[in-house]
Formats: C-alpha cells, sequence, structure tokens
C-alpha cells in the first residue's frame, strides 16, 4: 500500500470513533497521505494513531506480529502469553493469561449504570417533619462498612455478615436519629469502603489481595441499596433536607461510583433529597460559616488534608471559620486539631475480619452522628456502639 502503511482490519475493534474514521480513510483512500489529504490532519498522524491502536490490542491479547491471537474480553488485560512451536517453528498451542482492567471496568460500569438510571422509576416526594432548627445540621456518618465481609466471632470477636450488618445499620440509625436534635439539614455520610469488595470476586480492586467474602455479589448489592435506602429514609422522617454523601473507598472504588448515580436516579423526583455527585474522592458540603470535608483517607494522611482542602475547596475554605474534615479507612477513632482545620478520623460498627484479627488490629466498634451549628460549628455528638443495640 502506498506511504508503506498496511492497515490489518481486525485492529478496528480496538480503536475509538476518531481513530477508527482515520484508519478506514487510509484504507479507503489507499495510503496515509491520501488519507490525510482527505481528512485535513497531518499526513505523519494515521501512522502515529495506528501505533496507539495496535499497542492497545496488545494489551488485550492481539498482536499477530508476535502470534498473539487470542485476544482476552472487555474489561480485562492480557498480563502474559505462552506460545508453543514445532519444529518448523510454526505456533501449535498458546495460553493467555488475563487480568481485570480496573480502569476499563470502572468505564463498563459507569456506561452500564448510566442506562439503568434510564429506566429506574423515582420515588415519590416524603412529607417533610412539622418543624426543624433552622441553624442546624446533623451529620450521620457509616465508615468502613464492610457490607459483604465474613467475620466470625471466635476468631475477631463478633459475626458479621450481610445479615448483621443490615440489621446492625439500620438499628444504629434509629437509635442516632432518636437522639439527635430535628436539625433543618441532615448528610448520611456513607464514608467509603460501604461494600466489602468491588466485583464477582472476593478480592481488593487495585492489588488484588483475597477477602472474607460472604455471599454473591449480586446479593451484597441487594442489601447494600436496602440499607442506604432506610438510612435516608429514616433521616427523612426528622430534617427537612438530607444530602446522601458516597464516598469512594478502597474497598469499592467503582461501586461508590454506580451507587451514587443509582441514588441520584432514585431520588431525583425528592426535592429534599440531594445526592452529592464528585468524581473526585475529596468532597467539601458547606454549612454557613462551617465547612465539612470528606475523604475515605486511602490517598492522603490525615494530617496532609487540611492543605489540601484549602486548596482544593479555596473559596469555602475562605467563607468558613470553622472547618472539619472526616475520614475513616483506619477503623479507630482518633480527632485531632491541625493549623486551620480539625480532622476527624471515624471508628466502624463492622466487626473485625480474619486480616484484622490475626494482624492484631484492635479498636472499639461505634458509629456517630454529630451535631453542627451553622456559624459556630460542633454543637453536639451521639454515639451508639453494639452492645447498645441489644440485636
Amino acid at each position: 500500500m502506498a506511504n508503506g502503511l498496511e492497515i490489518d482490519s481486525a485492529y478496528l475493534d480496538y480503536a475509538t470513533p476518531r481513530q477508527r474514521e482515520i484508519l478506514e480513510a487510509v484504507i479507503e483512500y489507499g495510503g496515509a497521505g491520501a488519507a490525510a489529504r482527505m481528512l485535513g490532519i497531518d499526513r505523519t498522524f494515521p501512522p502515529k494513531v495506528y501505533r496507539d491502536v495496535k499497542k492497545k490490542a496488545a494489551r488485550a491479547g492481539y498482536a499477530p506480529d508476535h502470534d498473539f491471537t487470542r485476544p482476552v474480553p472487555d474489561g480485562f488485560v492480557a498480563k502474559g502469553v505462552s506460545t508453543y512451536y514445532n519444529r518448523e517453528g510454526k505456533p501449535t498451542g498458546q495460553w493467555v493469561k488475563a487480568s481485570i482492567d480496573q480502569e476499563r471496568q470502572a468505564e463498563i460500569m459507569r456506561a452500564t449504570v448510566e442506562a439503568m438510571c434510564l429506566e429506574i422509576k423515582p420515588v415519590p416526594p416524603v412529607a417533610a417533619p412539622a418543624a426543624a432548627l433552622e441553624q442546624l445540621l446533623t451529620l450521620y456518618t457509616f465508615t468502613d462498612y464492610h457490607v459483604g465481609m465474613l467475620a466470625w466471632a471466635k476468631e475477631g470477636g463478633a459475626d458479621w455478615d450481610v445479615g448483621i450488618a443490615e440489621s446492625t445499620g439500620v438499628a444504629a440509625m434509629q437509635a442516632l436519629v432518636g437522639q439527635s436534635p430535628a436539625s433543618e439539614r441532615a448528610i448520611v455520610n456513607i464514608q467509603g469502603d460501604f461494600m466489602h469488595y468491588d466485583g464477582m470476586a472476593a478480592v481488593t480492586p487495585t492489588h488484588g489481595h483475597p477477602l472474607d467474602g460472604d455471599s454473591r455479589f449480586g446479593k451484597m448489592v441487594d442489601v447494600s441499596i436496602r440499607i442506604i435506602r432506610q438510612l435516608v429514609g429514616l433521616a427523612l422522617q426528622k430534617h427537612n433536607a438530607v444530602t446522601l454523601l458516597i464516598c469512594e473507598g478502597n474497598h469499592d472504588i467503582a461501586s461508590s461510583l454506580w451507587l451514587r448515580k443509582l441514588f441520584g436516579a432514585l431520588y431525583e423526583n425528592e426535592p429534599r433529597i440531594a445526592v452529592h455527585d464528585s468524581e473526585l474522592p475529596y468532597y467539601a458540603i458547606q454549612h454557613g460559616q462551617t465547612m465539612l470535608g470528606f475523604h475515605h483517607g486511602h490517598l492522603r494522611k490525615n494530617d496532609q488534608l487540611p492543605e489540601l482542602f484549602a486548596a482544593q475547596f479555596r473559596s469555602m475554605w475562605g467563607q468558613c471559620p470553622k472547618v472539619y474534615i472526616h475520614t475513616g479507612h483506619r477503623h479507630h477513632k482518633e480527632d485531632k486539631e491541625h493549623s486551620g482545620a480539625r480532622v476527624i478520623q471515624h471508628p466502624t460498627l463492622a466487626a473485625r475480619d480474619a486480616y484484622a484479627a490475626r494482624g492484631g488490629w484492635y479498636a472499639e466498634r461505634a458509629i456517630t452522628a454529630v451535631t453542627y451549628h451553622a456559624k459556630y460549628g460542633e454543637a453536639g455528638t451521639v454515639t451508639v456502639t453494639p452492645e447498645m443495640l441489644a440485636l
């Protein structure tokens, strides 16, 4: 072919729409130069596009120049290829090792959730409570809840599975709502790692470490959605305006995303509910002159957060003399003042799994509801422990 660029049409399956347009032009017009003239682009661009597409295909296991001819499914990446040759040097067999492509899996899940949300019938509005204290906001924090984790009392001190997670979470929220003031606003803060793992395999999403999982992923999804709906429903009974915040955790990177999208669609007709939707794992909500920041804690250490939030949310930071940044991740309580902000690390209500128990990590299980005044900051805290629930 002219210009020395011969296109293998099989590569078109790995091209973006724009890349495919360019490569098809090369095929149709007989070379890179002619295609470039017809498309109004530089003649060096088609060869570069073809190289990029071939690299992408190779990551998926397709590189016929190297006898890689067994591509892996969409959402996976080829981890290694072993090809067997006969005495004549011809390939006679091939073994392809694949692993999950986290970025592509997230893309697939995002597209799936957006399509599903088009079919979700939003729930009807719920009548507001009769009276509320206008200057107050109550923050209900569920961090490191690990729905889908399996824990054994003989090993970690308490049992945990999807059923226990649901009954414990709802009972804890009932107790917190009952003891908290009737503030005008509330935040239901799902502070990351609400789900124990992020897909069909019970492993951590980034490193593939095995986890103690209870039940099937589909059941985890059902229970997680049901718990969050009940938490929001209980908050609506007492507070006029409820914000649902679902933070990214290191165990549920993709699941936190589709949960946000799902509940955004579910509550789109409910004027008293706002689902906080952010693509960054750092979140901030302003309540008068009080700023509330949130990060699971898996990407930045606690002492790094004040500087980061001051830069990331510069305008809000400047308007708020009171700044509180909430984290989780480490499963135990810590409350420390830094320059310009307090960083509150929340404990978890979940039991210890085998990894934590055998590693010797121990912390008191608890959950809190913190009420903030629009001008004066923290105004009161309610704490609930599993022993108080008498389940």
